[in-house]
């Protein structure tokens, strides 16, 4: 009979250290891996380490296609107390709401109200699709969150409305790449994933990635 027993495995428990450990990894293997590569600002530079961290993809070194002054709008959007709308729950759920609401703004997803549901069944569109039209009636500044929904997007650039900003991301093989390509195009300021990758935990992060750069405000 084996009486052995397996010691545990020694691991980093605290969070905080395994997001900085991680980081430090990141950094260092795009030094060994793209020694030439240079990011082109700080700001550029904590979004995509913050995607790759969420991925552990290196891809998104040249895949993440940023508009001119995108990064200023959004922060400013978000200093004015503006609304983020998302196209999926996880979307929702996967940014730092209380980061979000120190400065007035709020995030809100209509995928699942029962008036998309209705809209959707009725024009026979997606409910991503119908999301959009209701997140459009509403008053106030907007940035659309797009990391799932091609239908979505498309939607978003049919009616001609132009938001603060839109990051778009959505993942897949059906219409993804295409609505990428078509939000680069049109003129809209926006962050947006050449190609076919993408997901609603690259849009929460790049939003996140943008939070956690702004001065946390504090209650006195």
């Amino acid at each position: 009979m084996n009486n052995y027993t397996q010691q545990p495995q020694q691991y980093i428990q605290q969070p905080q250290q395994i997001e900085r450990n991680s980081f430090e990894i990141i950094t260092r293997l795009i030094c060994e891996l793209r020694p030439d590569y240079r990011f082109v600002d700080e700001d550029q530079e904590a979004i995509i380490k913050r995607v790759i961290h969420t991925t552990a993809d290196f891809d998104w070194l040249d895949i993440l296609y940023f508009s001119p002054e995108v990064l200023h709008l959004i922060r400013d959007g978000i200093l004015r107390g503006c609304t983020l709308y998302t196209d999926t729950t996880m979307v929702l759920s996967g940014i730092n709401k209380t980061r979000l609401a120190q400065y007035g703004s709020k995030c809100c997803c209509y995928i699942s109200d029962p008036r998309a549901i209705q809209m959707a069944k009725s024009q026979q569109i997606t409910r991503s699709m119908a999301a959009v039209d209701l997140a459009l009636q509403e008053s106030g500044e907007k940035i659309f969150v797009f990391g799932n929904a091609p239908t979505a997007l498309f939607r978003l650039m049919e009616h001609k409305f132009s938001p603060i900003a839109v990051i778009g991301v959505p993942v897949g093989f059906v219409g993804a790449e295409e609505s990428k390509n078509t939000l680069i195009d049109s003129g809209l300021s926006c962050i947006a994933a050449r190609g076919r990758k993408g997901g609603s935990n690259i849009a929460a992060a790049i939003i996140n990635a943008i939070l956690y750069r702004m001065p946390e405000v504090r209650d006195e």
